[in-house]
């Protein structure tokens, strides 16, 4: 299983796992097809939606996990 980083953008998320997007839209972050979200790091998506990147990171961890 690969490991999720707050330094990887939006769309190497996306492509490591699709069914990582409703975790992500169910934080809030509902621009994830948006072209700049796919530059944007998962730091800064998370800045601009008000949420903490270390929390959302760890969400999107565990999901991945738990997938496994």
């Amino acid at each position: 299983m690969a490991q999720i980083t707050k330094d990887m953008t939006i769309g190497e998320i996306l492509r490591t796992d699709i069914n990582v997007a409703p975790v992500l839209m169910g934080m809030g972050m509902h621009c994830l097809g948006c072209p700049a979200s796919q530059g944007e790091s998962l730091e800064e998506a998370a800045m601009v939606h008000g949420l903490d990147a270390d929390l959302v990171e760890k969400q999107v961890n565990e999901f991945l996990a738990n997938k496994a």
